[in-house]
């Protein structure tokens, strides 16, 4: 018996899915729908593996992350691997599941007094306000890499995804826009090209 070689299967699933999908951007509504099918099950294991003490949220998640690739299925290229592209989707979903839960948790904790007026907690809202000012006057090709790697910790590949521009651009876009924001915290304004 002839072993199969756990890339392989990989790398055939990938193939069967990225031909799935494209197939159904080009108008084959039941290979789009067997894409989302295929796709759902790959997704719902992922997910499991990291929502495992909230099992009971995986299928709204996973709707969640299968609406979001629905919606940015025209940022795809054939060119690119189907995978990354779904992970980094699949990743933006989970942060803001995550951080949406901690906001809801956080709702049910006992407070204490001494903790109900704590000064850090007006600075660090006031910072998050300033640095959203801040990133506001600059033009998205340097804010939305800022945004994704720096403040949501997402990979440079997965902000890439994202946004559609290319790894390299990513990293420029960071260190133009960090030496952007430098300048207006500086008080010199935009120095992008400088």
């Amino acid at each position: 018996m002839q072993r199969t070689n756990p890339q392989d299967v990989l790398s055939e699933r990938e193939t069967q899915l990225r031909d799935l999908l494209l197939r159904g951007m080009e108008g084959d509504t039941s290979a789009y729908r067997a894409f989302l099918a295929a796709l759902a099950v790959h997704l719902r294991a992922f997910l499991r593996r990291r929502v495992a003490q909230r099992s009971d949220e995986i299928e709204d998640l996973l709707q969640e992350v299968l609406l979001a690739v629905h919606n940015a299925r025209h940022t795809y290229h054939a060119d690119q691997p189907l995978t990354a592209w779904v992970q980094a989707i699949a990743r933006y979903k989970l942060a803001d599941h995550f951080r949406g839960h901690a906001r809801r948790d956080a709702l049910h904790d006992p407070l204490d007094d001494d903790e109900l007026f704590h000064e850090g907690d007006e600075e660090s809202a006031s910072a998050r306000r300033d640095l959203g000012k801040l990133l506001q006057q600059l033009p998205d090709k340097q804010r939305l890499p800022i945004v994704h790697v720096k403040v949501e910790g997402l990979s440079v590949e997965e902000t890439a995804q994202l946004t559609g521009l290319s790894s390299s651009a990513v990293k420029v876009g960071i260190h133009r826009g960090l030496k952007a924001l430098a300048g207006l915290i500086r008080g010199k304004g935009n120095d992008e090209d400088r």
